[in-house]
């Protein structure tokens, strides 16, 4: 069977050339993450440990810098997935963002405002005052329901040394008439050596493994996106051994999740870089419902890593690397130190 498609305003047009000719059309939409590398505002918050993002602080983070990164993730956003779907993601999760405030300034950007997207957004405890969130287009997906999970994890196991970092951002809705559920996710750093530092991250799967298993346990047939920043690489323990992915999609069974990343870390494709190697920390992950390939509602067709050449470092020794915005205490006009990353769902459009 051979597959060809061009695009059509917000749709595939698929030929298929078998003993028939038939042709079908298919609804599609881009799904994506984007570590926003330290979106803070320029404003000294008390409660947060931000001083180096103001005026006066190590970063000289002006209100001038702080719009002109703006612009740049409000850029790479506009972008991702718009030379298949002729606009921005459906939904796009994002972390390593200071506050509400500085979501209402991305989405009020030029390159964006006309997508007119919601927001959905909890304050973290994160000692750095990063959370996570979801930008949606209204004209897509309608929420239903969303809830903020809260990881509490200790340094070795002592109860009076809390750990504060990022929550859980569970969101569930109608896409399209469709009901999804998406995780949004930024698991704990490695910080102190990944061997050090992996038991925090194997707590977060834990959570996240919860957060399904309550959703699974509501409707097997579950279709679930977990996405995010996760510090690890697809292959790692806490993805493979506590949430078990599958890295083919074929013959999976319900409640089981695939991680179509791991064949892309195999490969040896990466979203950020340290040390002369790569690393897959960003990933989107589904489960089993939408890896099937009938089409008759929303499934997974193609992932990919947004990685445009104007994402990467033009010249030096890191050459290739994602082009962040900062780098050597002072602001480079870069994006971020991650690429972002993206999945097609795609459905067959009935006749009218």
């Amino acid at each position: 069977m051979k597959l060809t498609y061009t695009l059509i305003t917000l749709c595939f047009t698929v030929i298929f050339t078998a003993s028939a000719q038939q042709e079908k059309t298919y609804k599609v939409n881009t799904i994506a993450f984007y570590n926003l590398e330290n979106l803070f505002d320029f404003e000294d918050d008390p409660i947060t440990f931000d001083d180096d993002r103001t005026p006066d602080g190590k970063d000289h983070w002006t209100e001038e810098i702080y719009n002109s990164k703006l612009k740049n993730m409000a850029k790479v956003i506009s972008e991702i997935g718009q030379d298949v779907t002729g606009t921005s993601p459906a939904l796009i999760g994002v972390c390593e963002i200071e506050n509400l405030r500085v979501l209402e300034d991305l989405v009020n950007q030029e390159s964006l405002l006309n997508k007119d997207y919601g927001i959905i957004h909890f304050d973290s405890p994160d000692r750095r005052g990063i959370d996570v969130a979801l930008l949606y287009q209204k004209k897509v997906f309608t929420p239903s329901n969303y809830s903020n999970h809260e990881l509490v994890i200790y340094d070795n196991n002592d109860a009076t040394k809390r750990i504060y970092t990022r929550d859980q951002l569970l969101v569930s809705g109608m896409l399209d008439g469709e009901e999804i559920h998406v995780i949004v996710n930024h698991w704990p750093s490695r910080s102190g050596g990944e061997a050090r530092s992996r038991p925090k991250r194997i707590k977060a799967a834990k959570l996240n493994k919860r957060i399904m298993d309550s959703l699974f346990s509501e409707n097997p047939y579950a279709k679930i996106i977990t996405m995010g920043d996760l510090n690890d690489d697809p292959t790692s323990p806490s993805v493979k051994d506590v949430l078990k992915t599958q890295k083919k999609r074929e013959k999976m069974d319900i409640k089981e999740l695939y991680n179509p990343m791991e064949e892309m870390h195999k490969k040896g494709l990466g979203t950020l870089a340290w040390r002369d190697g790569w690393n897959l920390f960003d990933q989107i992950i589904v489960s089993t419902e939408l890896t099937k390939k009938d089409y008759s509602s929303y499934r997974l067709y193609k992932t990919g890593i947004f990685n445009k050449t104007y994402l990467a470092n033009p010249r030096g020794r890191y050459k290739g690397y994602p082009y962040r915005s900062f780098a050597n205490g002072g602001y480079t006009g870069g994006y971020s130190d991650h690429f972002p990353v993206y999945i097609y769902l795609i459905k067959e459009k009935t006749a009218n």
